[in-house]
Parts: C-alpha cells; sequence; structure tokens
C-alpha cells in the first residue's frame, strides 16, 4: 500500500486551548487527528492532503522567548488557504453552530499568466482568531486581461 507524499509545510498553531481548537478544526470544519498528545495539548490534522499542527502555550515544549502571541487574534497578517472538496458542507456546520465568517462565500478568479484559476471561497477564524481561507476549486479558463 503506498501512503500520501508527506507535507513540505506543516503549519503549527500556539493555540490558548487544544481541546476548543481541535472541536473547532475537527467537528466544524472536518479535520481528523492523525496522532495527538494529550499530556502536551498537540495535536496533528489532516483534512485532505492539508496538515496543521495545534499546540497548547504552556503544555509540553513551549516557544517562548517573545515568539507567542500574547493576544486574540493570533497569528496577525497570515491566513491559511485550504483546499476542501466542498465549502457548503463546512458552511452548513459553521452556520449550525453559529460561528461568524469574516468573509462570505464567493467566486472569484485569480489570473496566473495566461489562465485564470477559478475558486468558491470564504473565510472564517479559528477560536484563537487564525485566519483559515477554505476553497473548492472551479477550474480554469482563459486570462481575460
Amino acid at each position: 500500500m503506498s501512503r500520501a507524499p508527506r507535507p513540505a509545510l506543516i503549519p503549527e498553531f500556539a493555540v490558548s486551548d487544544w481541546r476548543d481548537s481541535r472541536d473547532f478544526y475537527c467537528d466544524l470544519l472536518g479535520f481528523t487527528i492523525d496522532y495527538a498528545r494529550e499530556e502536551d495539548g498537540f495535536a496533528m490534522l489532516a483534512l485532505g492532503h492539508a496538515r496543521l499542527m495545534i499546540d497548547q502555550i504552556g503544555a509540553g515544549r513551549t516557544f517562548d522567548d517573545g515568539h507567542l502571541p500574547d493576544r486574540y487574534p493570533f497569528g496577525r497578517g497570515v491566513n491559511l488557504q485550504i483546499e476542501v472538496p466542498n465549502v457548503h458542507l463546512i458552511l452548513d456546520q459553521l452556520a449550525q453552530a453559529d460561528h461568524p465568517l469574516l468573509l462570505p462565500l464567493e467566486e472569484t478568479w485569480y489570473r496566473k499568466g495566461a489562465v485564470e484559476l477559478g475558486q468558491r471561497q470564504f473565510v472564517v477564524a479559528d477560536p484563537d482568531g487564525y485566519l483559515l481561507r477554505l476553497f473548492e476549486p472551479l477550474g480554469e479558463r482563459p486570462a481575460t486581461c
């Protein structure tokens, strides 16, 4: 049996409560837990080919020395784009949980040379304010300009 290649980049979020973060990512966004170390407040999460680590501040190994977020929202200036098979399923889960969106669902096209790449996307913040842009690809078309 062949395994999918390991992602070359796996972000790790310092979180205030790893259980709240785990529940948000798994219950609302559809991630699964690859593995966890509860005693360290750590979990490796997976959604399709995307991977994300969450690590509770003050539990296990913590990179302090001025690098930890000190107030909400964490991760200012960064948003992660995550490909999902169906944005509407996730939007339904978020709506049922009354979790707000930062950018409502939109269809947009981004120019890449002579073509445009389309995606259906929205942006949501996790419990610590990390921004996530979940998208579903719409294909490509010739560029209009």
